[in-house]
């Protein structure tokens, strides 16, 4: 059994929560009472964002993804929506609760300028560890994985050579690269805290893996191709189709990397 040929990671459009979230931002308070009052789960896509789930699925049917396999989407509205305003064809879609956004507890109801001042407080922020991070009654990252996993080995056992397709949240995208990349902790914070194009997970981002060599066409046991497109704003595309280098380590390389954390006690 191998894992898909093809395997495409879809974020979902712009949210209404991803809407409110900016503007908040930019000092605009007034869509705070709504935000509070409708739980994570049941926000719709904007305008903006059907408009980028049809370009996304207009440029999925050009290169030749105008039908998958197996098409797996998040139980939360706006990934459903994002399937659905796509309009690839396929056997209907499995609503896969393992799929969902990562759970932020207590955070997940406070509004931006909440959020901020809850920060304050804090003695360290999200960023200084930010894979392990635990949201106050949330999950990590790293925790998030135990559920993407368990979707991966279903892939690897019933998908093998098909094309599957998932529709799912940007955070949830994070965690897929790190497993399907075998990434260390330390690349996964590099690349997480990175400007160059195709690396943050936008709207309607495509995470595009594939088993085919994009060269010269033969297939390997493994993903070991990665392309990051997003064709809504194709400033945030990627520079095309990167190989996979699934690092291992040397004991001198661990004590390297250990050696970076500072020693508390002398």
């Amino acid at each position: 059994m191998t894992m898909p040929l093809d395997l495409i990671l879809v974020r979902h459009g712009q949210s209404e929560q991803n809407h409110i979230l900016h503007e908040a931002r930019k000092g605009d308070n007034s869509l705070d009472d709504l935000y509070r009052a409708t739980p994570p789960s049941q926000f719709r896509l904007t305008d903006l964002g059907r408009e980028q789930a049809e370009k996304t699925g207009a440029w999925l049917k050009a290169e030749g993804f105008g039908s998958f396999d197996r098409r797996y989407v998040s139980d939360y509205v706006r990934a459903k929506e994002t399937a659905g305003h796509l309009d690839i064809a396929g056997p209907n879609w499995y609503v896969e609760h393992g799929l969902r956004e990562r759970e932020w507890g207590e955070l997940d109801g406070m509004t931006w300028e909440d959020r901020e001042k809850y920060f304050q407080t804090r003695a360290w922020e999200p960023s200084v560890d930010p894979l392990y991070w635990v949201p106050p009654n949330g999950e990590s990252i790293a925790q998030m994985m135990m559920r993407i996993r368990t979707l991966l080995d279903t892939m690897h056992r019933e998908c093998s050579d098909k094309q599957v397709i998932v529709v799912c949240h940007g955070e949830v995208m994070w965690a897929f690269r790190y497993l399907l990349e075998r990434m260390s902790s330390q690349r996964w914070a590099e690349l997480e805290a990175s400007d160059e194009p195709g690396v943050k997970i936008y709207n309607c981002q495509v995470l595009h893996y594939t088993r085919r060599n994009p060269e010269t066409q033969e297939l390997s046991n493994h993903l070991n191709w990665m392309r990051s497109v997003c064709p809504s704003d194709t400033s945030n595309s990627g520079p095309g189709w990167i190989p996979i280098d699934r690092q291992t380590f040397t004991n001198a390389e661990l004590l390297a990397m250990a050696e970076k954390a500072p020693s508390l006690l002398k």
